[in-house]
């Protein structure tokens, strides 16, 4: 059964905003007291947090479709929908979050408590009495919730540890982490026993540092060969590798020198770690012939200048000296760090003349695209003509009627508002005005006009009565 998995791939959808609500408030001796329709609540975020408790991402790999709430509608009363519960999913330290389509890395995740909302959630629909104004005094319509950000993405563990130790199988790294710290993986006599990375802390005078032993590679690993691609990945945070070579090893057409030489041209292959501070352990000095072995093969090693320890993860022989090398190059790396600035916040206001939206002529359609058209239809419920006339307005104060004619759009062609998926597509007829004239005095109610002064009406009653007696005047039924 798999225990460790550190990259799955997540389906992810964040929630839907609420519907807002068209509602006219009724109450005895006030039935007609205005639009009360509240707004609709907002859809819920999806946000990954890192936990330092998680070490894997297994949970996703069972369960990859993630989806946060969404928000109530509006309801009458003036009451909004409640807003979606946001859907904070744990990963662990060092996880890297990738677009599944295009492989960008999207965010880079590192330190406790970082969060990144990977998929927001849409905005609530306002309520016919958010939309009541002088002229529109009784919205007859509400606008639509937005749909939730969704989409897949890869999850991809990196470990984080100062030292990473590399090496073919069974060349001593899970026993040399145990000896150099309190981590006890499993150890055993046969190549392959460390499926997983293990990870162990370290104390060297005054330096502590993680120290992690990476699964075996072999020739061929970056390519996928073994388990050396799927952990890889693993080294590239880690400030110094570790050569951990078996000077005791059985196979005939393997020495040292050798593997040194395969492990470097597969992370040569893999690429990126070419300026890692580099460690030679020559391990098993335990056994008679490894330690004639080590003194034959040191002096080529330490020729290409790589810093050359003998030990022995069974006595525990040079283990010490080793330890102190390691903290003090990752002593000097952490030194070597730029400081982190604080966060700035950098305010740059769009220019006077951007309107917000485009309009381009494709083959025999005009494409108008901008956060606002398209978020303004995704709003409106073409069921319903008052909200189809609201929308026209909308548009033609952002002046998309205007840009259309400079782009040559003639009365009857096809204009497309959005994306192909789910565009609005309509015949562009500029002799048709929009808005309020398109559908009459549209979200004008008599019965909510305020009252005229008595003598008025009694004139306008007067003249009326004054009318019909003029037009009989002289009429005579029986003749």
């Amino acid at each position: 059964m798999t225990t460790f998995v550190d990259r799955v791939e997540l389906q992810i959808a964040a929630g839907n905003g609420g519907h807002g609500c068209a509602s006219v408030h009724r109450e005895k001796f006030k039935p007609l007291g205005g639009p009360d329709g509240g707004n609709g609540g907002r859809g819920g975020d999806v946000v990954l947090v890192v936990d330092p408790s998680v070490t894997t991402l297994l949970a996703y790999h069972h369960s990859p479709h993630r989806k946060a709430t969404n928000g109530r509608p509006g309801m009458g009363g003036n009451r909004s929908g409640a807003d979606g519960a946001d859907l904070t999913l744990p990963v662990p330290d060092g996880t890297v979050v990738k677009d599944s389509r295009t492989g960008e890395t999207v965010a880079d995740l590192v330190g406790a408590g970082t969060r990144y909302v990977v998929a927001q959630g849409g905005r609530g629909g306002l309520g016919n009495a958010a939309l009541a104004s002088p002229r529109r005094k009784a919205p007859g319509f509400a606008l639509l919730g937005e749909p939730g950000e969704s989409g897949s993405y890869v999850l991809e563990l990196k470990t984080v540890a100062d030292v990473a130790l590399v090496g073919f199988p069974s060349a001593g790294k899970s026993s040399l982490v145990s000896v150099l710290s309190k981590a006890r993986p499993k150890i055993a006599d046969y190549p392959f026993t460390t499926l997983v990375p293990n990870l162990g802390v370290v104390t060297a005078g005054s330096t502590v540092f993680t120290v992690a032993d990476v699964p075996g590679l072999i020739p061929g690993a970056s390519e996928g060969r073994g388990l050396g691609l799927e952990f890889l990945r693993h080294v590239e945070r880690c400030s110094v590798l570790v050569h951990v070579l078996d000077c005791a090893t059985l196979e005939s057409d393997r020495d040292p020198l050798t593997d040194l030489d395969a492990i470097e041209a597969e992370l040569a292959a893999y690429g990126g770690l070419a300026d890692r501070p580099r460690l030679v352990a020559l391990n098993k000095i335990d056994v008679p012939d490894a330690r004639d072995l080590a003194d034959i093969v040191r002096p080529e090693i330490e020729r290409r200048g790589l810093p050359t320890f003998d030990i022995s993860a069974a006595s525990h022989e040079g283990v010490r000296q080793l330890s102190f090398a390691m903290a003090e190059i990752v002593a000097g790396a952490r030194a070597a760090r730029p400081v982190e600035e604080p966060t700035r916040v950098v305010l740059r206001p769009k220019a006077v003349d951007d309107t917000g939206f485009t309009v381009a002529a494709e083959e025999d359609v005009f494409r108008v695209r901008g956060e606002k058209p398209e978020r303004w239809v995704r709003q409106t419920d073409f069921s319903n003509d008052e909200a189809v006339g609201y929308l026209a307005d909308r548009l033609a104060r952002l002046g998309v009627e205007e840009e259309l004619v400079k782009a040559g759009a003639r009365p009857g062609d096809t204009v497309v508002i959005g994306d192909t998926e789910d565009a609005v597509v309509f015949d562009w007829e500029p002799s048709v005005a929009a808005g309020a004239e398109m559908l009459g005095r549209r979200g004008e109610d008599h019965r909510f006009q305020a009252p005229r002064p008595a003598v008025e009406r009694r004139r306008e009653r007067q003249a009326a009565r004054d009318e019909v007696e003029a037009e009989y005047q002289g009429f005579d039924p029986f003749g």
